[in-house]
């Protein structure tokens, strides 16, 4: 009986990250593409937008990409 429970929750599909951390991971991706976003372009290269404040959004979306793999959520 006990290998009959075991083989059930072995055959049972699930993800490896809960929803919460899909969504934020979504989220991280979209901060960095509007971070790439700002960096682009040709004009005024040494602009506030290209040199300060892109790499500051491109930083924090990867870092939320990590808060987004290692978030763990409280067990019920």
């Amino acid at each position: 009986m006990a290998q009959i429970k075991k083989s059930e929750s072995t055959n049972k599909s699930a993800f490896v990250f809960g929803k919460l951390n899909y969504q934020l991971f979504i989220v991280s991706i979209i901060i960095v593409i509007i971070g790439f976003f700002l960096m682009s372009g040709n004009t005024d290269i040494y602009s506030f937008t290209k040199i300060t404040l892109a790499p500051i959004v491109i930083v924090l979306g990867f870092a939320l990409g990590f808060v987004a793999i290692l978030y763990k959520p409280k067990s019920k």
